[in-house]
């Protein structure tokens, strides 16, 4: 029997439980693509389902949800692709892996002048941040947004969204050497907080206005405070769903009949259709220069329990990618 190599987690827990282990090659079936990985991207969710589990409820399992590569079998009746083709795709776990067998329903023909690289970085973070600019808050010229971990592999992929879209982005951030990364990723502005402490500033930037749009992905510790720099009828994105507890929140607190979201990634690519459109517009959108991912690190397949440390320490900037 064939083997490769995979991430497995057989007990949930914290980064040591990503070990390294011989697997069977998968093999296809009906309506499903075989691929040989090239390179698989890391995202705070995945910590998520490794300290939780994952949306499969199975143990084991082979973390990993996006990635980039060639097709090496096809199951019956595929008639997408053909073996050779370079695909990327999201939401298939079993991404930290040599191989992966997924849906070809799930995978996006990848052009010829998008590297691997930043076909992998744009798969998730890439798809997020344009559902949040185009569909779940429509940012409009002129609007100004505030786009927490502003350094990050999404926070910079969102700033230069709404920068794209002629909006204005205050980014926060952790740290002086974050801020120059955020600031150098197109933020007109820079505020280094921890918790709460960035509301005097953001409303002092906007001659106590407030903001139109709020992307919060840091949990329970700023949800309340985002709330507090929107101007009326301002709109909080909430996706912080893996980071600490989910706020609760009695609709009297809503201040100056501001809206709240808890945008889904799947809305915004529900049909084969919607995932080749929006796939296809990111691919453009750095074939132009408008969007310009960040590879923050690169790990080898075995450094995954290094890569999620890493991106828990909160240290990171910019995309992670392993490589098998």
């Amino acid at each position: 029997m064939r083997e490769m190599r995979a991430i497995l987690v057989e007990e949930l827990g914290e980064p040591e439980r990503l070990r390294i282990a011989d697997r069977p090659v998968p093999q296809p079936g009906p309506g499903q693509i075989r691929v040989d990985i090239a390179v698989a991207g890391v995202n705070f969710m995945d910590t998520g389902a490794r300290r939780l589990g994952a949306a499969t409820g199975d143990l084991p399992f082979v973390p990993g949800v996006e990635g980039a590569g060639r097709v090496s079998e096809l199951g019956e009746g595929v008639t997408e692709f053909t073996v050779g083709d370079r695909v990327a795709w999201v939401y298939a776990y079993g991404s930290y892996a040599e191989q992966i067998v997924l849906p070809a329903a799930d995978a996006v023909p990848v052009p010829d002048d998008i590297s691997d690289e930043i076909a992998a970085s744009l798969m998730m973070q890439g798809i997020t941040a344009h559902h949040f600019v185009t569909e779940a808050a429509d940012v409009r010229p002129g609007q100004v947004a505030v786009v927490h971990a502003a350094a990050g592999g999404l926070g910079q992929k969102l700033t230069q969204l709404v920068k794209a879209r002629g909006g204005k982005v205050i980014g926060i951030v952790s740290s002086e050497q974050k801020a120059e990364t955020a600031r150098d990723g197109g933020a007109d502005h820079t505020v280094v907080s921890t918790g709460d402490a960035f509301v005097g500033p953001v409303l002092e930037l906007t001659d106590g206005e407030g903001v139109d749009v709020v992307f919060d992905g840091g949990g329970e510790t700023t949800f309340r405070a985002s709330m507090e720099v929107l101007r009326r009828h301002g709109l909080l994105l909430y996706y912080g769903a893996v980071i600490g507890a989910v706020p609760v929140v009695n609709m009297r607190e809503l201040p100056h009949s501001i809206k709240v979201s808890y945008p889904v990634f799947r809305d915004h690519i529900p049909t084969r259709e919607a995932l080749l459109r929006h796939s296809a517009d990111l691919f453009d959108l750095v074939r132009r220069n408008i969007l310009i991912p960040d590879i923050g690190r690169r790990y080898p397949l075995d450094g995954a329990a290094q890569a999620h440390r890493d991106i828990e320490s909160r240290t990171t900037t910019g995309k992670l990618l392993l490589f098998p």
